[in-house]
């Protein structure tokens, strides 16, 4: 059984304790994060966006007990001091955001553990592996990889699909719920549009998903611009891609052309609808992508697609699949 511990007890980390304190396939081990243990055992049972935890949770003198495992809790900020040789830890989950280079995420490595999988896009010299698109060009001889972010594993399935037809460019804007790299009052911030109140406005954000989808689509170098707006809600995202493609398209031809990768090859990792969604209505939902059909318009060769995705919930599921073939 594969042995786990947990780097950074946020949103993220937090949400794959949940899910992989039952799973049978591994072994969470410990978690390590500034926080105390029983801050971090509370915020494990009381969460504002799925509830509280469905089983018993607790805070012990050696670290977290749930679902009566007891999980190991270290508040250490250097990594290259973490027991992960005695603990014997498999791969670490990177979830800090503070060791997403490859000299970052090696700490965890000469502290004893076998591989690091990050929780974000990381530095250009980690392998970029996209669930549903190249995982199978992982190779044992890797240590650290990257499985992207939630708005890139959104994207990438979308534009290689599309790109069946021939992509002269792409706009696409990610309108996201607000994150914790945002401010709860007006702040000061080096990205001043994100010092302001996140939930009394919709804020442009700069991201770097057009570099991502360059590393993983060559094809569409120079031909992508991204940008994503954070609005008031605290959970989902709905992806707004505007495409100009080589050939002129209909509606029907390009819902068809989702609709039938959906319930094919990529089961599991792009759904698609024709119901009338809201964001909340995505919550929970572990795919990449929701492709809503009725949102769906073409002009001659340019195209609208909306994307839904919950940014917590299908990322994580991600995370988890990429653990399966680690």
């Amino acid at each position: 059984m594969m042995r786990i511990a947990i780097n950074g007890m946020g949103r993220i980390g937090r949400l794959l304790f949940r899910r992989l304190i039952d799973n049978k396939d591994v072994e969470l081990v410990a978690v390590n994060d500034l926080m105390q243990s029983d801050n971090l055992a509370y915020l494990l049972k009381y969460d504002s966006v799925y509830g509280t935890f469905a089983g018993n949770i607790s805070h012990q003198p050696a670290g977290i007990e749930a679902n009566g495992k007891l999980v190991k809790a270290f508040q250490q900020p250097d990594p290259a001091l973490l027991p992960w040789k005695d603990l014997q830890v498999d791969v670490v989950l990177e979830c800090s955001g503070s060791f997403s280079s490859r000299a970052g995420a090696e700490q965890h490595i000469k502290a004893g553990a076998r591989k690091v999988l990050l929780s974000t896009t990381g530095s250009a010299d980690i392998p970029l592996l996209v669930y549903g698109f190249n995982q199978h060009v992982l190779t044992p001889g890797e240590t650290i990889i990257s499985p992207g972010g939630c708005m890139t594993n959104c994207s990438t399935h979308i534009l290689y699909i599309l790109n069946a037809i021939g992509i002269k460019s792409v706009q696409c804007n990610i309108l996201h719920s607000y994150t914790s790299r945002q401010e709860l009052v007006d702040a000061p911030h080096k990205q001043f549009r994100r010092g302001r109140t996140a939930a009394e406005s919709i804020i442009p954000v700069e991201i770097d998903l057009a570099h991502s989808l360059e590393r993983l689509l060559p094809v569409l170098k120079d031909k992508i611009a991204s940008v994503s707006t954070r609005v008031p809600v605290a959970n989902g995202a709905m992806a707004d891609f505007t495409i100009q493609l080589k050939e002129e398209t209909t509606r029907q031809e390009i819902n068809k052309l989702f609709a039938t990768a959906a319930a094919n090859e990529y089961k599991g990792i792009i759904e698609y609808t024709e119901d009338p969604l809201v964001s909340l209505d995505i919550k929970g939902n572990t795919h990449s992508c929701v492709i809503d059909g009725t949102l769906t318009s073409v002009v001659g060769n340019h195209v609208k697609i909306i994307a839904w995705f919950d940014n917590e919930y299908g990322f994580t599921t991600r995370m988890i699949d990429l653990l399966g073939i680690m």
